[in-house]
């Protein structure tokens, strides 16, 4: 489908000075057990193209689902119009830009493919984890998803840039809700924070098929358990909650659009500033944080992002200290900053934007029982269930789903409803603990959302168990 397009844009593609062409196919599909019975499959199937013209100073863009040469030639000489109607405007000149010609190919490995497995086999794994959430007539909803995509890309440009991607991922869910009395409690697999691509392998890398009746048990243990006490109080969080406050408290703000004032109208600013890069102690000396979409398992991995630039493992922040933001390539022209290859687009309809890919944290060398072990009195917690932050991406507040009391270096009682605030910077250097390769999960979501208008956007994130120091910790009614 792809490839045919090719010398149909080089032929049409006008006299500018820069042009290209984005053309993305995707296929989506969601297989849904609840309450033991089948829901219909949900299916997508979408495909269309993005031109992107730069001419005479200005930038212009233009999508069309009509691939025909008509709908390519329209698409092209509206992307040239609007190149020329902001010319007087432009924020960066294309002379600034990086657009050195590349040729590659990237396309997720998979082990055993989706479509290689018939859809009747595939319903029948999801019933039988479906009727293992409930054990108890007390769990009074429960249910099981598959979330699969196919994403096919080509990048083509006038100046001889021809790049293809092919990616696969597959995100897995498993919820159970259980109440008793005016009670009710939630447990789930992850958080739906399970996806990564690949193929089917994806559920017993995870270890899907014998989650449910442990998710089961536990959401029936939340119903007798006491409100998690309030408090200053040693926190350990492990990585299913990790990876929301990598996403919240570090992804959102070092977002370089975001930093220069692109999303103020709309989701807000940042309270890091250009100025703070190469020096600012964002967190303690234990916190390593890298951008990196070359895992080949992780859900954001790719060999090149939505403007050409090759991937690279790159350090934001290493021991503590700001070293780079989020920032694509238009963004690091007007801020004078070093980013990384971090343009991206949620599908053919959307240019791209700076967008988290893989934001991990890397390992440390405690196991979990010495993380444990070096609490007196503190909390663990598992898997967030809600979230809340101020639109500089500072002052923040964050539910989990499961915790357990810490007591003199040893896991206690179950508690239920625990929660925990703090300030971005000052939670971050509390940072005293992270876990070794043992305590490391990858782990990643498809619904970042972000823009104008919105983008939701796959984003992975893998991150260790980890200990804070002196966290404000409180339960709720």
């Amino acid at each position: 489908m792809l490839t045919q397009f090719e010398p149909r844009f080089r032929e049409l593609a006008p006299a500018v000075e820069f042009c290209s062409l984005r053309l993305v196919r995707e296929r989506h599909e969601t297989l849904t057990v609840r309450r033991d019975v089948v829901q219909p499959v949900r299916r997508v199937d979408d495909q269309g193209a993005m031109i992107t013209v730069y001419d005479q100073g200005g930038l212009g863009y233009a999508a069309t689902p009509d691939l025909s040469p008509t709908g390519l030639r329209q698409a092209l000489i509206q992307a040239r119009d609007w190149a020329h109607a902001t010319a007087a405007c432009t924020l960066t000149p294309r002379s600034t830009l990086d657009r050195e010609p590349r040729t590659g190919e990237y396309q997720t490995p998979v082990r055993q493919p989706w479509a290689a497995v018939p859809l009747a086999d595939k319903l029948d794994r999801l019933r039988q984890a479906c009727a293992r959430l409930r054990p108890d007539e007390r769990i009074v909803d429960w249910q099981a998803d598959l979330w699969h995509s196919e994403i096919e890309m080509l990048y083509l440009t006038t100046d001889g840039t021809r790049l293809q991607q092919t990616f696969y991922a597959l995100q897995p869910s498993l919820r159970a809700v259980a109440h008793r009395s005016g009670e009710t409690q939630t447990r789930t697999f992850g958080g739906g924070a399970h996806g990564r691509q690949g193929g089917l392998e994806i559920l017993a890398d995870t270890g899907f098929d014998d989650a449910a009746p442990r998710i089961a048990e536990q959401a029936l243990a939340l119903l007798a358990a006491p409100n998690c006490p309030s408090g200053v109080l040693d926190l350990v969080l492990a990585p299913d909650q990790m990876i929301l406050q990598i996403h919240e408290s570090i992804g959102h703000p070092l977002e370089l659009d975001r930093i220069l004032g692109d999303e103020r109208n709309y989701a807000g600013t940042s309270f890091v500033t250009p100025d703070m890069f190469g020096h600012y102690q964002y967190g303690s000396e234990h916190l390593n944080v890298t951008f990196d979409p070359t895992h080949p398992e992780q859900i954001a991995s790719y060999g090149y992002d939505d403007e050409g630039r090759p991937a690279t493992r790159e350090y934001l922040i290493r021991q503590g200290r700001l070293l780079r933001p989020l920032g694509g390539g238009l963004s690091q022209a007007r801020a004078g900053l070093p980013g990384v290859a971090s343009a991206r687009a949620c599908s053919w309809r959307r240019p791209p934007i700076d967008r988290m890919a893989n934001l991990n944290l890397e390992p440390g060398v405690e196991s979990f029982d010495q993380l444990i072990g070096a609490v007196e009195r503190g909390v663990y917690m598992e898997t967030n269930r809600s979230w809340s932050i101020d639109d500089s991406r500072n002052k923040f507040q964050f539910g989990c789903e499961w915790c357990r009391l810490i007591q003199d270096g040893r896991l206690g009682l179950v508690v239920k409803n625990p929660n925990y605030r703090g300030v971005s910077a000052e939670f971050w250097r509390s940072l005293d603990g992270v876990g070794d390769p043992a305590t490391f999960q990858m782990l990643g979501v498809a619904t970042c959302g972000k823009g104008e208008p919105n983008q939701s956007i796959h984003v992975g994130h893998a991150a260790p168990t980890c200990r804070f120091r002196g966290v404000a910790v409180f339960g709720g009614e």
